[in-house]
């Protein structure tokens, strides 16, 4: 099995997250992804109505930037370009050229992602994991799925997309303290597995012992918040 640079693969797939120090978000009872930004109108999707676009399941390993990948993952759900052609590009303001979309979670939990990334083949709104609706610990009720990414740009609990012209801020959590973190870690804008885009900065090979010693400590976390 052949892995990005810098992986191990790992047997299980581990929680991870900004709340991982306590139970995931609630579900909504009518849970949505709210549309924002550059559209002529926001608007809301149900969850229930992605049911009626085409489905799609994708087998990937899912690398998180930390060192660890779980492979040969299960997902299914929507493509994440069939949803924004047949559901976004129709409610664009006239003559827009998007660059960037912010995908936001539940968890308050927000990624930046370039369009050309976002629009990629392997790219899932993901309701299912391994033929079962996906939990708390990996984002009910809907999440994305970026295989090609490291795993903080696939936004759990996924409820908001914004659309933008221009790359927005840096804004990855309402929280200023887990806003703080995530500033000093410096997430690579692309962050492509094999091109080991893991910090904006830093070459690859500083960073790795770093995330690879904070891993017990985020397990055990974990493990207290269920």
């Amino acid at each position: 099995m052949s892995l990005p640079p810098g992986q191990r693969a790992i047997d299980t797939f581990p929680r991870f997250g900004t709340h991982f120090h306590r139970p995931p978000p609630e579900v909504p009872a009518d849970p949505a992804i709210e549309i924002s930004g550059a559209v002529t109108e926001p608007f809301a999707v149900p969850l229930a109505g992605l049911t009626k676009l085409p489905r799609r399941e994708l087998t990937a390993d899912f690398h998180c930037v930390a060192g660890w990948t779980a492979t040969n993952v299960r997902w299914e759900g929507v493509a994440f370009d069939t949803f924004y052609r047949m559901v976004i590009e129709p409610s664009l303001q006239p003559d827009t050229s998007i660059t960037h979309l912010a995908f936001e979670g539940l968890d308050g939990y927000r990624s930046i992602v370039a369009i050309e990334d976002a629009l990629a083949d392997a790219v899932l709104i993901a309701q299912h994991i391994d033929g079962h609706p996906l939990d708390g610990d990996h984002g009910a009720p809907a999440r994305l799925v970026s295989p090609d990414q490291y795993g903080f740009v696939s936004t759990k609990h996924l409820c908001r997309i914004e659309l933008h012209t221009a790359e927005p801020d840096a804004r990855y959590h309402p929280s200023p303290i887990i806003q703080f973190g995530l500033q000093l870690v410096k997430p690579h804008r692309r962050a492509r597995v094999w091109r080991e885009e893991r910090h904006r900065y830093l070459p690859a090979w500083a960073v790795r012992p770093v995330y690879r010693r904070i891993i017990p400590a985020i397990r055990r976390l974990n493990a207290r918040a269920r």
